[in-house]
């Protein structure tokens, strides 16, 4: 090769080289561009968390309209019509025929079908006719509408203040006073209150519609919560002022997922938190007003129905006590791009276990799932016991009826029935299988067959001067 030859030949290799520079470095400046500006577009995403696509004021109860400022929160809501059994919880799809009374197609499974004691326990109550697994958000007000219970007993408009979008309706009712308009739908007949109602719980039940701040808009929750502050000395508390934002994402789940129960022929829903929020607090109060809900069709005991007191027993539980809310769980945040929004899908957390528990718990899923499960076996496993202890009661009652004996000689036993049902059916109601808190889910169950226990006692030692009566009998 030439000395020439050799130079045009290293001139190439330069050009190339050169090219070769120029490709990369306008590669380079592109893709770090294109970085840039996806940074920007994220970062700017995330100044925004919604676009004011329409104006929400205190009126708009529609979710899809929500949805339109809102729409990955509003895709979340509208799953909710999701279906997916857990070991121990959630619904099946039920295929059902359509009526003209019933046009659901679909229903979950029945409870009192699935257990044939419930309907011995609830014997003379609506929920001994018709009582299924519950089901998501999306379905409360259909399958409050539709219950059998509806057919059994007429129901009253208080029913709807926990299956229905009523904050709206209320205001309507009371002239813009919610309270107002709560205590007059609750003294309606629940055919003529389901005649206001046009949607199951939704966006303006939790958010102010201005600020999107959390909410409480059930009268109920807000006269139970000062009732309890009030029980440990804190007066005229006023939940939607005074709780933390961080207690709020529970307090707007605890405004229905609550026991309560209906006061004076006016019927209106009290939470029953005057004394205390644990069982033992709740049927004092019971037993202080002398309230029942029936009389039990086959003792006579005067008998009290649990209804679902999630957040009593949460606020038992170690999640609770660390700071850990129900939406922390339920509602886990995730993201969604450059936002971080709150699921609100609002299911069992072992249906979401990486959001929902192993943002705390650095175990694998299989692991986590495994833990809950064996704390809601062994749960089901004494609710079995207890019921089993109450059946042998309310057995031993109708015995000694048909034997002869009366009310007044097995008024020890009634009240013996009344408080192992209440326990008993306190777990039964809830639906966490114990989870919420398991070592007060265990208490409550073991104290439920003791009940059972020293009521067929009492039976048996009808006429004698030892004869136990709940108040000598309970734990302390």
């Amino acid at each position: 090769m030439t000395q020439e030859t050799r130079r045009e030949h290293s001139a190439k290799e330069k050009r190339k080289i050169v090219v070769l520079t120029i490709v990369i470095a306008a590669v380079a400046t592109a893709i770090i561009t294109g970085l840039l500006v996806n940074i920007y577009e994220r970062k700017q995403e995330a100044k925004n968390p919604f676009y004011r696509v329409v104006e929400l004021d205190d009126e708009t109860e529609d979710p899809a309209i929500w949805g339109k400022n809102f729409p990955l929160h509003y895709d979340d809501y509208l799953r909710t019509v999701d279906q997916v059994r857990t070991r121990f919880g959630g619904s099946e799809a039920i295929p059902k025929t359509p009526t003209k009374a019933d046009p659901r197609s679909i229903v979950s499974q029945s409870k009192i079908e699935e257990d044939t004691r419930l309907k011995t326990m609830w014997a003379g109550y609506a929920f001994s006719k018709d009582f299924r697994e519950e089901r998501g958000h999306a379905y409360m007000l259909d399958d409050q509408t539709f219950t059998e219970r509806q057919q059994v007993v007429k129901q009253p408009g208080t029913c709807a203040q926990c299956h229905a979008s009523v904050y709206v309706q209320n205001k309507k009712l009371g002239g813009g006073d919610l309270i107002k308009g709560f205590e007059k739908m609750n003294q309606m007949p629940y055919t003529e209150a389901r005649k206001l109602l046009k949607h199951p719980v939704t966006c303006i039940d939790c958010h102010n519609p201005s600020t999107m701040q959390l909410r409480i808009t059930r009268p109920g929750f807000i006269e139970g919560m000062k009732a309890f502050k009030a029980s440990q000395g804190i007066q005229d508390y006023d939940v939607n002022s005074m709780a933390t934002r961080q207690e709020m994402r529970s307090f707007v789940c605890g405004q229905c997922h609550v026991e309560y129960y209906f006061k004076g022929t006016e019927k209106r829903l009290v939470y029953p938190w005057a004394k205390g929020l644990k069982v033992d607090d709740i049927i004092s109060y019971y037993d202080e007003v002398a309230f029942k809900d029936w009389t039990h069709a086959e003792t006579g005991a005067p008998a009290l129905k649990a209804q679902h007191p999630e957040f009593e027993l949460w606020n038992q539980g170690i999640h609770a006590r660390s700071g850990v809310s129900c939406a922390d769980c339920h509602m886990p945040y995730k993201r969604e791009g450059a936002m971080k929004i709150s699921d609100h899908h609002v299911r069992s957390p072992l249906l979401n276990i990486s959001n929902a528990c192993q943002t705390c718990h650095k175990w694998p899923e299989e692991e986590l799932k495994a833990r809950v499960e064996t704390i809601q076996e062994r749960t089901f496993r004494m609710r079995n016991l207890a019921m089993d202890a109450l059946m042998d009661l309310i057995a031993d009652i109708k015995n000694a009826k048909a034997a002869g004996k009366t009310d007044a000689e097995l008024t020890p036993a009634h009240n013996f029935q009344r408080r192992a049902q209440f326990y008993l059916d306190f777990v039964e109601a809830e639906n966490s299988t114990g989870f919420h808190a398991p070592q007060e889910a265990a208490r409550i169950l073991a104290e439920s067959i003791d009940f059972s226990r020293r009521g067929q006692i009492a039976v048996r030692d009808i006429g004698k001067t030892s004869t136990p009566t709940p108040q000598n009998a309970k734990l302390k």
